[in-house]
């Protein structure tokens, strides 16, 4: 397929990151969460200009509005008010940009991000994924189950995501040194298979850095579903604890605007046909992805 005739589909990048750039206030676990409350025009405006950028889908600002991290870090009441600001923020944000872009409804790991070891039991999981998804069905073109690491996890989110009737996408979390296994260890090929079995339409990996994402491009393209990926741009997620802040992480200095896109397009000749960015992508990667992307004749999309 050429250029010419390849639709792409292009996602925000990461809105946490983007959030600390924003806000002058101090970083904490519920950080991304926390601005909905004390400043959500930030987070609306955010998400508007991801969209100016050129994305054609945005991602719902709930990363960490689970119920456990709710109970560890704030306050479980926290659920409902931070769901619906997160939906107000991102259809507020649709309205003002005129464009038909979509939304995507967040369901991320349940504990912690990177930490496979710290999924809850089968229970909890088909408990609280049920939760969230019950609570974005009616606001959402979609769901994006984010950053999983686990297989179990992903079997999780995307059951309860499929219940919805919703169309399903699952993201995973490759290990940055081999990408083709999770960070559990797990094989990428065979997840992405559970995965599609139970419902999902499409597999992406997430939140890993732009190299591993690449190998993950060569595992995903042996199979029958469409594919895609979107890096961050941390040095290493190793620091970073179930409860810990964002803060402790360091940014690459070699991925700019520039160098991000070409990581990216690397993904489309690879044969990706979703791409986008995770942590510490902001809207001026997003911008120069979209203009190198139509440049070589392929089409953005929202679907």
């Amino acid at each position: 397929m050429s250029a010419g005739n390849k639709n792409i589909v292009l996602l925000d990048g990461g809105m946490g990151q983007e959030l600390r750039k924003r806000s002058s206030r101090p970083v904490s676990p519920l950080w991304s969460a926390q601005v909905m409350l004390d400043e959500p025009h930030l987070v609306t405006a955010a998400h508007r200009d991801f969209i100016e950028a050129g994305a054609q889908v945005i991602k719902l600002n709930n990363y960490v509005a689970t119920p456990i991290r709710l109970a560890r870090d704030g306050d479980p009441a926290m659920f409902e008010p931070l769901h619906a600001a997160a939906l107000s923020a991102a259809h507020q944000a649709r309205v003002q940009s005129g464009r038909q872009v979509r939304i995507a409804g967040c369901l991320p790991p349940l504990v912690a991000s990177y930490h496979p070891d710290s999924v809850p039991d089968d229970a909890t999981c088909q408990r609280d994924y049920r939760r969230l998804v019950e609570r974005q069905a009616d606001g959402v073109d979609f769901f994006l189950c984010e950053t999983m690491s686990l297989i179990r996890e992903a079997c999780a989110a995307t059951s309860a995501a499929v219940e919805s009737q919703r169309p399903v996408w699952v993201a995973f979390s490759v290990d940055d040194s081999d990408g083709s296994r999770l960070r559990s260890g797990e094989s990428l090929a065979v997840a992405a298979r559970e995965v599609v079995a139970l419902g999902a339409e499409r597999i992406v990996v997430n939140c890993s850095v732009p190299e591993a994402v690449t190998t993950a491009m060569h595992e995903l393209a042996e199979l029958s579903v469409p594919f895609g990926g979107y890096a961050n741009g941390f040095t290493s997620v190793a620091p970073l604890q179930p409860g810990g802040t964002v803060d402790k992480l360091a940014s690459r200095t070699d991925l700019d605007p520039a160098a991000y896109a070409e990581h990216a397009l690397r993904w489309v000749e690879l044969g990706a046909t979703v791409v986008g960015g995770c942590c510490e992508v902001g809207p001026a990667h997003i911008a120069a992805l979209a203009q190198r992307l139509t440049d070589k004749g392929y089409r953005l999309v929202s679907s």
